[in-house]
């Protein structure tokens, strides 16, 4: 588990995950809350939620690189005797 966070946290990862987060979270945002937004209804609880729809995307594309970091790792080494 260390190692699935070492790698979470490493520049390329989150780099990566922010890019994603913004461009698909702000899609999201506009499919889901843009007639909300346009009417100027815009609570605190639907800002939450729209923080949420940005942390999605964030949570997806880290855990999937660092899935495929590890597997990629792990066909790498040579195998043990």
């Amino acid at each position: 588990m260390t190692e699935w966070f070492r790698l979470a946290r490493s520049g390329p990862i989150v780099r990566r995950a922010l890019s994603y987060a913004i461009g698909v979270g702000s899609l999201l945002i506009v499919i889901n809350h843009g007639d909300a937004i346009l009417r100027g209804d815009v609570s605190i609880a639907r800002l939450w939620r729209m923080a949420l729809t940005v942390t999605v995307p964030y949570c997806v594309s880290t855990a999937s690189s660092v899935s495929a970091m590890r597997e990629r790792n792990r066909l790498h080494q040579p195998p043990t005797v």
